[in-house]
């Protein structure tokens, strides 16, 4: 069975869109839509807000979203 490819990378939260989604800016300037697992949604709506900075697991088939790594 092969390994997902995932990359980790940094990002910073430019915007809350709505329901636990977050606008987010990689160093490189590329701008993403970035969501918490369904488990951690509580969580990243009370600690979250715009400015911070998180790691996202990314898919190399969709760069344009990702998922926070708590």
């Amino acid at each position: 069975m092969k390994k997902k490819e995932i990359f980790v990378l940094d990002a910073v939260l430019t915007d809350v869109i709505k329901n636990a989604t977050f606008n987010a800016v990689l160093p490189n300037g590329h701008e993403i839509v970035a969501f918490p697992q369904r488990k951690d949604q509580e969580r990243a709506c009370a600690c979250l807000a715009k400015g911070s900075r998180v790691q996202v697991e990314m898919s190399p088939f969709d760069m344009s979203k990702g998922l926070f790594v708590f």
